[in-house]
């Protein structure tokens, strides 16, 4: 990632949370990531690595950088992980919101449709920065057809927003919502977003019905996930 390293080095000092030291070696990218984030749940963690063991982008299935939501989880709750999978090293675990169109404080409804300022589930490619109404934001490639490859096209950016902080938490019991975007606290946005652009994955999951028949449907969804990243 060229001049990534440093600026990596620079995100993990300011991760949400302590940064996590790997457990000792497992023998599956999935164990060695698990010891590193114990409450982000094995079957989100393997939909992701199958996901990019899957992907017709071999630059992103050894992507060194990977982000992961679980929208099962309150958005009370930190619900995004950021991994740096050749350490393995845990960057960053905090908050991150959800669409408006997707519910309350859990995200229950998803889509792909413009205008419905839902959250989109699946496998996104990490574009290139810019800076906007939300300031500095990073564009998202959505890889899954019919699932969230409107997501361009649709505006969903990663961005930080005032309204994703355990202040507004704690008062409305319940973050913020957006128009679809993964919105991050703040302080956060900016490191994280350093982190994955041009190229790192983000993969945003649920228990959400019918994505997880779509998925399930989907081919190589048996494959082992790439072992080592770039």
């Amino acid at each position: 990632m060229g001049t990534a390293s440093s600026a990596l080095l620079l995100a993990s000092l300011l991760v949400s949370g302590p940064v996590v030291a790997a457990a000792g070696p497992g023998p599956t990218e999935l164990d060695r990531l698990t010891a590193l984030a114990p409450d982000l749940r094995p079957a989100v963690l393997a939909r992701a690595l199958a996901a990019l063991a899957c992907t017709s982008e071999p630059d992103l299935a050894q992507s060194r950088v990977l982000a992961v939501i679980d929208y099962a989880r309150p958005s009370t709750e930190r619900r995004l992980w950021v991994f740096d999978r050749r350490g393995p090293q845990l960057l960053f675990h905090t908050l991150v919101a959800h669409g408006s169109g997707s519910g309350e404080n859990f995200a229950e409804r998803f889509s792909n449709r413009h205008h419905s300022r839902a959250s989109s589930l699946g496998l996104y490619r990490a574009a290139e920065t810019y800076d906007g109404r939300n300031g500095y934001s990073l564009r998202l490639d959505g890889l899954d057809p019919g699932i969230n490859d409107q997501a361009r096209s649709r505006a969903i950016v990663v961005h930080g927003a005032a309204y994703v902080t355990p202040a507004f938490a704690e008062q409305h019991h319940r973050l913020g919502r957006s128009w679809g975007c993964p919105a991050l606290e703040p302080s956060t946005a900016r490191p994280i977003i350093d982190a994955l652009r041009q190229g790192g994955a983000l993969f945003i999951s649920a228990e959400d019905p019918d994505w997880l028949r779509q998925t399930a449907a989907l081919p190589c969804k048996s494959s082992p996930a790439p072992e080592r990243a770039k």
